[in-house]
Order: C-alpha cells, then sequence, then structure tokens
C-alpha cells in the first residue's frame, strides 16, 4: 500500500505562518507550538516514594551501542553482577557510516541497517557473557511501543536471577542535511527525522521522531521500568581547547571535549527524568527514588588514566565480545559484532577511552551530620531532589525526607556550624530546554533554622562566571566551616579552576573569587582544615596534583594523581595513574588498594580515616593502621563517612534508593 508523503518541513512551516496571521488578524494570540518541559518546583514537603526493600534496577540512556561499556563500566558491571537487573536504552541507531571495518582487510561496501544490526548482535554477546552464558545464546525480540507511533527494539534475556533489556530507539545518526542528526533534534524545533530500521529488527515501520517525541518516548521509559538507579552521559562536557583538526579526527565537537551526540543524548536523558517527576507531582504520585549519574565520555583522553590493571582488564574484556569477529558462526547474517572494536584494540587505542571511568559530578556520596539525640542524618540527592534520611535507632534508618530544591544535579556538599547547624550547597539545573530555550545551571544553598531541625527556603549563589552556557560547566560543590564561623563554598568552574565564595560569621556573603595560578584541574576538589586552622584545597591537575592554603596556591610540585583527591587535616591522598595503591602524606603507602574515590576524615580520638573502594566494588575502611572490608550485604550506589563519639560509620545509598549503615 502507497503511503501518503509526509508534507515538507517548508510545507508546514507556510502553513503554520499563514494560521498566526489569520489568528493575528482575528485578534487572537497563537500559544507556541513547542511544549515546555514541566517546571520544577524547589518547594520541600512532597509525597516520597519509600520503594521496596531490596527491589532495584538500573537504567541507563546512551548514545550508541558501546557508550555503555567503554564509559559506564565497571559501575553498571558491578550492579548487575550484584544481582540488580539492567535496562540498557541506545537512542541512535548506530549506524553511523554503515562500514563494519575488519583489520588488515579492505573496507567492505557501505551498509547502514547490516552494521547497525551487527553492532546489535555485538551487545547482546557481550551481556550473553556477562550473566554466565554462552556468547550466540538466543535473546527473546520484540517491538515495544514508546508512543506517538514509534516501535523501538526489545531484546531480553535472564539467567540465574539476573535479567538484561536492551531498547533501541533507532533515531538516525546522520541525515541527508546534518551530518549528526541528534543534536540538530536537540537544538531544532521543527526539525523531524524518521527512524532508522535495523537489519532483521522487530521494529518495523516505526514512526519518526521529533525533539517532544524522544524526550516522552524516554519518559514513558522511565514510567515503565521505574528505575531506582539511573546512569546517563555527560549532559554539560568540558571545554576543551585544541586546533579544528584534532578535534574532527577526534569525533569532538567544536571546543568540548565529547562527541555531540553523547552531549544531545545526556540532555534528552535529563530533560526526561525532569519531566517524569514533574508528572508524578503532578498526578498526585509520590516523587520517585532513584540515584542518577552521569558519566563523562572522550573527556577520558584529555587526563590521566584511572582504572589499575586488574578493573581495566575487566572492563576491557565486555569489549571483546561486543566487537565479536568475522569468522565467528553467530548466526547474525548482518554480522557478530562491531569488528573495529574487537581483540586488543580498545586497550591498544591511541585514545584510551577504556582507560578510565569519571563521573560527571563526583563526590555523590550521602552527607552526614549528627544530631542534638546523637543519632544520624544523612543527606543525597534523590529524584532529582535534597533528601534527609534520619536514624531511628544506631544502623536503622526512618522513611526519606524531602528537602525540595530541585532538579538538583547528584553531588551535594555539605558543611556543619559551629552551633550544629547543617548547610547544604549544590548545583541545580536552572532550566533545561533545547530548542533554543534556556539551558543554565546554578549553586544553590539550604540552611538549617536550628540543629536537627527544619530548614530555610533555597536560596541562590549564582555562578563564578557569567553566561548561561559556561554555568552549564559548574562542577561538584564543596563545602568547609572554619572555627571563625565562616564557611567556605568552592566549585570547578568553566575554565576548569577552582572558585569560592566565602560566607561571613553574621551570615553574608562575599563575591564569587577564582583562586590564584594557571591551575586548569580536574573536578572533585577535596579539602580540609589542618591543626592551625588553615583551609587546605587539593584538586588534580593535568601535570601534578594542585594545592591552595588559605586561598593562595601553595609553592612546590606535587605528584601527579590518576583521578580525584581527598584530603584530611590538611594532608593530600591519591592514586598515581593507573595505579590501585593510595598514597597519602609524602608519598607513603596509605593502606588502601582499590579504585574509585576516595573520602578521608580526621578526629582527635581515631585520627585519619580513609574509605575507599577495593578492585572488587566493596567498601573498604582503613582506620588505626587496619584495613577491614564490607564483604556482605547490598552493594553502594555511593557512600559516606562520619567520625563520632559511636566510632567510624559508613552510610551507604543502595541500588533499592535505600540507606545502609556499617560500623567496622
Amino acid at each position: 500500500m502507497h503511503r501518503p508523503r509526509t508534507p515538507s518541513r517548508r510545507t508546514l512551516l507556510a502553513a503554520a505562518l499563514a494560521a498566526l496571521a489569520a489568528a493575528g488578524s482575528a485578534g487572537c494570540s497563537v500559544p507556541d507550538v513547542r511544549r515546555a518541559s514541566p517546571a520544577a518546583d524547589p518547594a520541600p514537603g512532597k509525597p516520597l516514594a519509600a520503594g521496596e526493600p531490596g527491589r532495584a534496577l538500573l537504567l541507563q540512556v546512551v548514545a550508541h551501542p558501546d557508550d555503555d561499556l567503554y564509559f559506564m563500566n565497571p559501575d553498571a558491571q558491578r550492579l548487575l553482577a550484584a544481582g540488580v537487573p539492567l535496562v540498557c536504552v541506545y537512542v541512535t541507531a548506530g549506524e553511523h557510516t554503515g562500514v563494519n571495518r575488519v583489520a588488515g582487510m579492505p573496507a567492505a561496501p557501505p551498509d547502514r541497517a547490516a552494521y547497525s544490526a551487527a553492532r546489535r548482535q555485538g551487545l547482546r554477546q557481550s551481556y550473553a557473557e556477562a550473566l554466565g552464558l554462552p556468547l550466540f545464546t538466543p535473546w527473546r525480540r520484540s517491538a515495544l511501543a514508546v508512543g506517538g507511533g514509534r516501535r523501538a527494539e526489545l531484546a531480553v534475556l535472564a539467567h540465574g536471577g539476573r535479567r538484561v533489556e536492551l531498547v533501541f530507539l533507532d533515531v538516525p545518526m546522520h541525515t541527508p542535511r546534518h551530518y549528526m542528526a541528534l543534536p540538530a533534534l536537540w537544538e531544532d524545533r521543527g526539525l523531524e527525522l524518521p527512524a532508522h530500521r535495523s537489519a532483521g529488527s522487530p521494529a518495523d515501520r516505526s514512526g519518526p521522531y521529533d525533539h517532544e517525541g524522544l524526550v516522552e518516548a524516554l519518559t514513558g521509559l522511565l514510567r515503565r521500568y521505574r528505575p531506582t538507579v539511573v546512569h546517563t552521559l555527560d549532559p554539560d562536557p568540558d571545554v576543551q581547547p585544541g586546533d579544528d583538526a584534532t578535534r574532527r579526527r577526534d569525533s569532538e565537537q567544536p571546543g568540548l571535549s565529547d562527541h555531540g551526540d553523547h552531549t544531545a543524548a545526556a540532555c534528552f536523558a535529563w530533560a526526561a527524568l525532569v519531566r517524569w517527576v514533574a508528572e508524578e507531582v503532578r498526578g498526585g504520585a509520590p516523587v520517585p527514588l532513584f540515584a542518577a549519574t552521569a558519566f563523562r565520555g572522550y573527556y577520558n583522553r584529555h587526563w590521566p588514566k584511572n582504572l589499575p590493571p586488574g578493573v581495566l582488564a575487566e572492563k576491557a574484556a565486555r569489549l571483546v565480545p561486543y566487537g565479536g569477529d568475522p569468522s565467528w558462526a553467530c548466526g547474525n547474517p548482518s554480522g557478530c559484532g562491531d569488528y573495529g572494536v574487537g581483540g586488543g584494540r580498545p586497550l591498544a587505542s591511541r585514545k584510551g577511552w577504556v582507560r578510565s571511568t569519571h563521573r560527571r559530578w563526583p563526590g555523590a556520596g550521602p552527607r552526614l551530620a549528627e544530631e542534638p539525640d546523637g543519632r544520624l542524618a544523612a543527606y543525597g540527592v534523590a529524584g532529582l531532589r535534597a533528601v534527609r534520611w534520619r536514624e531511628t535507632a544506631p544502623g536503622a534508618w526512618g522513611p526519606p525526607e524531602d528537602l525540595g530544591g530541585g532538579p538538583l544535579a547528584p553531588a551535594l556538599g555539605s558543611a556543619v556550624l559551629p552551633d550544629g547547624r547543617v548547610l547544604l550547597v549544590g548545583v541545580r539545573l536552572a532550566a533545561l530546554e533545547g530548542r533554543g530555550g534556556p539551558n543554565r545551571r546554578e549553586v544553590v544553598l539550604l540552611e538549617q533554622r536550628s540543629p536537627g531541625g527544619p530548614f530555610l527556603a533555597w536560596r541562590g549563589l549564582g555562578t563564578p562566571e557569567p553566561g548561561a552556557d559556561r554555568s552549564r560547566r559548574l562542577g561538584s560543590p564543596v563545602a568547609l566551616a572554619l572555627p571563625d564561623g565562616r564557611v567556605r563554598v568552592l566549585v570547578r568552574g568553566a575554565g576548569r579552576v577552582p572558585a569560592e565564595r566565602v560566607r561571613a560569621a553574621d551570615g553574608t556573603w562575599g563575591p564569587w573569587r577564582v583562586l590564584p595560578g594557571d591551575a586548569v584541574v580536574q573536578d572533585g576538589l577535596a579539602v580540609s582544615l589542618d591543626a592551625a586552622g588553615r583551609t587546605h584545597v587539593y584538586a588534580a591537575g593535568r601535570e601534578s596534583v594542585r594545592h591552595w592554603v588559605d586561598g593562595r596556591e601553595a609553592p612546590g610540585p606535587l605528584p601527579l594523581s590518576g583521578s580525584a583527591v581527598a584530603s584530611a587535616a590538611g594532608e593530600l591522598y591519591f592514586r598515581p595513574p593507573a595505579s590501585a595503591r593510595l598514597l597519602g602524606p609524602g608519598g607513603a603507602d596509605a593502606g588502601l588498594d582499590g579504585s574509585g574515590e576516595v573520602l578521608a576524615a580526621h578526629s582527635a580520638a581515631l585520627g585519619t580515616v580513609l574509605l575507599g573502594t577495593d578492585e572488587r566494588g566493596r567498601a573498604v575502611v582503613r582506620a588505626g593502621g587496619r584495613t577491614r572490608t564490607r564483604a556482605a550485604g547490598p552493594p553502594a550506589v555511593a557512600a559516606g563517612l562520619h567520625l563520632g563519639a559511636r566510632g567510624v560509620t559508613v552510610v551507604g545509598l543502595g541500588p533499592d534508593g535505600r540507606p545502609w549503615s556499617w560500623r567496622p
């Protein structure tokens, strides 16, 4: 049957202009055809979904097949191994040029449908092996309706109590008019893209995507799966100066450290998260509680590598079955993987994407404070809002309380004033519209009225650099209370340098000030006070760790760190590039081998205590010259450290959205 021809964009625009003229002559106003995302509601007191104990689900939204394997592991693999079901949503069809390159062989003729299908076969091979099954285990494949006449391909495989679902939305990567279609779809109010059908896909005759349709499709998937953990790519990649030839060769967008598809897919994902929460609340439902994490992409190429050999080998192993081999008898006539990625090629690549895993907003662990009665309170971001959990008894946690502020980036800074009141500092996604609409971030503050009591209204602290686009590059905020009643708030800005704003003892705020020096540093600032009450700020730089004391750059070179650093009592703790070894003052072994972020705290009674994860992702504490490992219990999506009268307490947020306590 012949299908009606879709009207051209020019025809639609002419019709819209004619309608506008007619309405104007009738004295009526015509509403903007663009549907604005639901406004975020920062007011506190919303009902929160408590969640079911043990009920967890990880949903990932990526641009291309393999983004999850390159940028979100080992974090995703750790959760899958712990029994958390995984749903991975691939926004584009991944068809690129249609050439599935085989090393040492002449390039085959382009076949976009076949290349897309071969990459999906590679994903099925990789996740089958991750579930402990043979590479070519058959998956259950079907078409999934995602709204507006659009159909996605769904592939499902379960084994041993674990489950993986792969969802392919099939937005094309390129069109005749747009070399990169997804960024154009994010920015263009009138663009509509036909779905790209992969060879052999059960999702045939899918409807087209426009901006609103893609946001709604992702929002619908969030409603369907109701994840407790969400992984996305980086919606606001770093500024990355460089020559245009290098940028094109490395597939990075102008001036930024990532692929344009990654950024657009992440923006669509975060817009869908904002809409999901807003629509749930508008419909009278509680706020869905989930932990959201964004992962850096091509950023990994520009900084020292941070995965130790054991973790790197585990991560790279997931890419081997994805890459596949043309000699394999996988049963897929379109190909048995993405041949340019198989074997040892990910490790041999000069770009080194596989050798690091960086969170866009590090330091997302719960912030802990002691209440006047000695119980602990844990503060974090869940459902894009600030949330407080309180102990009902040592180690037992009550239901979450909504503190509002949303939509917030995952990481909170905190400080406890001398009178016991808590200050929380976050980064709000103040606008995330696309289609030429506003897109900006801001630093925000929440101050407690009385120790252990309610809070004042949220207050904006602005940004250290002007301009909406530069505000998007804000890093994770940190805060430090000084003995004289002042508070320092620090954040990394778009220029990749730390900036601070100081609150005086009387509560008045000074202006933002960029810390002096020529430092270009990674996100993940570490702050602490030494015995003399001086403020120490550390950050990992390109060639060495950078150090400031009381706002002035400290002299003398420090070693090179592979990732974010930690500090306690004015001392530095860091891991050299690609090393599991944690080093402390003077470069001495700190006794906490592992991978990932490290927290440090100091008290007169306990000395310096360190919290990290071992190479298997288990929580590890170093205190009093001994190392202790949490060998049982649910894994931690994020964890915090508290030193108090009860000794050392670790509080983690489990993948089911509930906190747990561990006293090693």
